[in-house]
């Protein structure tokens, strides 16, 4: 199994397989439009811009389950997102990272990449999953570790 076996939703409700991602290292976000953390678009927005032509995509999944910090619709937070921060990677519905409603995709990427060793919950906004071209998840990044700060690594896995 791989993240390749995954379907997501789009923001308009229609159904996209990861396997259309295959070949792409892709840098996978829980991101939220009113959190602390959420300046982070900037940077992610930035390194889309700056590997994209090199095989990075940057894949967001806004969730509200970190303080209520992304309560609008799918509607809405495109509309932040591109008009706030001119975000041109996908930013799909909305989804649960933790707990028993867990998108099946956040609860392999936590299963594959258990994060501190004492829970594989996702701990806030902004937590990152830098995924290779064959779809295996090679590294999990706390939310506090912005797109600058892990520059480096992203590049050498593409």
């Amino acid at each position: 199994m791989s993240v390749h076996d995954f379907d997501v939703t789009t923001a308009d409700g229609q159904t996209k397989s990861l396997r259309d991602f295959a070949g792409q290292t892709l840098l996978i976000v829980n991101v939220a439009s009113k959190c602390g953390l959420t300046p982070q678009y900037t940077g992610l927005e930035a390194m889309q811009q700056q590997l994209g032509d090199r095989g990075l995509q940057i894949l967001g999944f806004p969730s509200n389950q970190f303080g209520g910090q992304e309560p609008g619709s799918n509607e809405e937070i495109q509309e932040f997102c591109s008009t706030t921060y001119g975000v041109t990677f996908p930013v799909f519905a909305k989804v649960d990272v933790n707990g028993a409603d867990a998108d099946p995709l956040y609860a392999y990427l936590r299963s594959e990449a258990p994060g501190d060793g004492q829970s594989d919950e996702i701990t806030w906004n902004f937590g990152k999953f830098l995924v290779g071209r064959d779809g295996e998840v090679l590294k999990r990044f706390d939310p506090l570790e912005t797109p600058e700060a892990i520059h480096d690594e992203v590049v050498a896995a593409l």
